[in-house]
């Protein structure tokens, strides 16, 4: 395989963590966006058929680029080589990136 690199990206969405392998992973051009390109998807096995993994290849075929909102990310590693992706359950197990609350600004309140 080479010098290849490759990374996990682990992310929330719609309450759940999708966890996803890709060949090149960076800022794109979209502010608070990390752009995720060439996704990898394990081999189908035989024996072991991996509903989450198969969910993960419908969302994404024919998809060249996508774009995940980097609030939502959990974490991006470089690894050595890449393991099956999934879906999973979120709940109790991640807890969202804290925000600062900010609300429209308009007229001041008279008290």
């Amino acid at each position: 395989m080479g010098n290849e690199r490759i990374y996990r990206i682990t992310f929330m969405n719609q309450g759940e963590v999708y966890e996803i392998y890709a060949s090149n992973v960076g800022q794109g051009e979209m502010f608070a966006f990390i752009e995720v390109e060439e996704l990898i998807f394990g081999e189908r096995s035989q024996i072991l058929i991996d509903s989450s993994e198969d969910r993960l290849k419908n969302e994404f075929k024919g998809v060249r680029r996508t774009h995940i909102p980097i609030h939502s990310v959990i974490r991006i590693d470089e690894v050595d080589r890449a393991g099956a992706g999934r879906i999973r359950n979120g709940e109790g197990k991640v807890s969202s990136f804290p925000m600062p609350l900010i609300g429209p600004r308009g007229p001041k309140d008279k008290s």
